[in-house]
């Protein structure tokens, strides 16, 4: 736990497998990334079956989580920053379109926005997709999300979002956070500016 809570960054943690029967998982997810941060406060809210992180439900957890960190800390929280990994980015771009705060840094791993649209249309969605930074993590060995598919949704979204967005795509990359955390941490360092 950061030592001056008033004025630590925020950062929401989205994790993956959002419509698991696991309903816990959230509350346990952003642990591992909140070691590579301590000086940060993190928000790790649990998604689960049909409330999954693109639905007005969990919408409202991530903000009432949010207000709690503000009440708590007696700060308001008028900036965060962004983590999803799988199904969290989808998350991410939800938050990056509808959340009340302004976002300031964004990290996508392993991620597939093309479930929610082509790129020109998810970034049309809302001007607020062109605050803060973009950064995108992909593998070519990710079993789930094939490359041939996300790594160009990702290219165009960049090209499309006209903003800070970077695309660190490693061929041997895998479906896996601790892939990315074991053979990556400098470029995921990078991607939450502290």
């Amino acid at each position: 736990m950061p030592k001056d809570l008033a004025s630590a960054q925020v950062v929401v943690w989205f994790h993956g497998g959002m419509t698991s029967g696991n309903c816990q998982k959230g509350f346990v997810a952003g642990d591992d990334f909140s070691k590579l941060f301590p000086h940060v406060i993190v928000v790790s809210a649990s998604a689960c079956r049909e409330n999954h992180w693109v639905t007005a439900t969990m919408e409202s957890v991530i903000e009432a989580a949010l207000d709690s960190v503000a009440a708590r800390r007696k700060a308001p929280v008028n900036e965060v920053s962004l983590v999803g990994v799988s199904d969290g980015a989808l998350g991410v771009i939800n938050y990056s379109v509808k959340g009340r705060r302004r976002v300031r840094d964004r990290l996508l791993v392993s991620s597939f926005g093309k479930l929610l649209g082509d790129a020109p249309a998810v970034v049309g969605a809302s001007p607020r997709m062109r605050d803060g930074r973009w950064r995108f993590l992909q593998g070519g060995n990710d079993r789930l999300f094939p490359a041939g598919e996300a790594k160009p949704w990702i290219e165009d979204f960049c090209r499309e979002v006209r903003v800070d967005c970077m695309l660190r795509f490693d061929p041997a990359g895998e479906h896996d956070w601790s892939y990315w955390r074991e053979k990556h941490l400098d470029e995921i360092r990078e991607a939450i500016r502290q």
